[in-house]
């Protein structure tokens, strides 16, 4: 067995063996910069197991380096759209929520009915892991793409940059309180960020690390749009055409989960939401509307020559 051919198995070994003993001293990779460098190691991993040699190397760091720095300037720039001339807005988001409501916002009478402050309940956990997809879900499915299929990559790229850019374009237009700090202000009943205290009660890596809080990338008048629902809204306008019926099912729980979980975690106003899923349809669409417009003459230079 050459020196090479022993590489190639050794591969996987090692690059398992170095995310557990991350992961065991860290915690969950959620910052973009560090979850970016583990995905890339993947992607390198498997080029080095698969035989592509140098090449392989080139491609993973062709496609996934600018993306890298792209989604990490944006991360800056959400920290520094923190700080706009104008005082966030939340009057409109809490009349709008206590309507649906009829009188009280649903993150009030979840909090109420199910949350109790110290001792989690399963469903408490299940939000947890439920908000923290945010931070790899994406990325794990591009991963997947660059690997199967990558003319699919580059259209579900393409989706994911539009609609975090423009939802940063939006936090700076309209900077938007979510109901947590409506209630530190007074202006809503007590509530607890439910996700942020049951990874503190259990133990888990401190809160403040796994969601970038108190850091440059903070921004805590970042609420309209929910990205955190918009992406799982831009999976599901993405996926839905070729997806299979068991998949459609998992595509449709997706944003679903992730609604309970923000209105409950006091993280989000409904119509925070909603408006999340209205960019994430617009991007999908409008994007597959201009590729198709793109292709469209192509397609019918091809048809001519036959």
């Amino acid at each position: 067995m050459t020196g090479w051919s022993r590489l190639r198995y050794l591969a996987w070994p090692c690059y398992l063996s170095g995310l557990l003993w991350f992961l065991r001293a860290e915690g969950l990779p959620s910052a973009n910069d560090v979850l970016f460098l583990w995905l890339i190691g993947a992607l390198l991993t498997a080029a080095v197991h698969s035989g592509h040699g140098p090449r392989g190397f080139l491609l993973v760091l062709r496609d996934w380096v600018p993306v890298m720095a792209v989604v990490w300037s944006y991360s800056l720039l959400r920290g520094y759209g923190a700080h706009t001339p104008w005082a966030p807005h939340w009057l409109p988001q809490l009349r709008f929520d206590e309507a649906l409501g009829f009188g009280e916002t649903w993150t009030v009478r979840l909090q109420h009915a199910l949350y109790t402050p110290g001792s989690p309940h399963w469903y408490d956990y299940a939000a947890v892991g439920v908000y923290l997809s945010h931070f790899f879900v994406v990325f794990l499915l591009l991963a997947v793409l660059w690997r199967r299929a990558h003319h699919r990559f580059r259209q579900l790229l393409a989706c994911y940059l539009t609609l975090t850019f423009a939802g940063f374009a939006t936090y700076l237009l309209y900077p938007a309180d979510p109901p947590w700090l409506v209630a530190q202000e007074g202006n809503l009943p007590h509530l607890s960020r439910v996700v942020w205290e049951v990874i503190s009660v259990s133990g888990l890596p401190q809160a403040d690390s796994l969601l970038e809080n108190g850091s440059q990338f903070a921004n805590d008048v970042a609420a309209m749009p929910s990205l955190h629902s918009a992406y799982p809204a831009m999976l599901l306008f993405f996926f839905w055409p070729t997806a299979r019926p068991w998949l459609r099912a998992v595509l449709v729980a997706y944003p679903l989960a992730m609604t309970f979980t923000l209105v409950y975690g006091a993280e989000h106003f409904i119509v925070d939401v909603f408006v999340g899923w209205a960019y994430a349809a617009v991007v999908v669409f409008g994007l597959r509307w201009l590729h198709g417009r793109r292709t469209a003459p192509a397609r019918g230079t091809a048809d001519l020559a036959r």
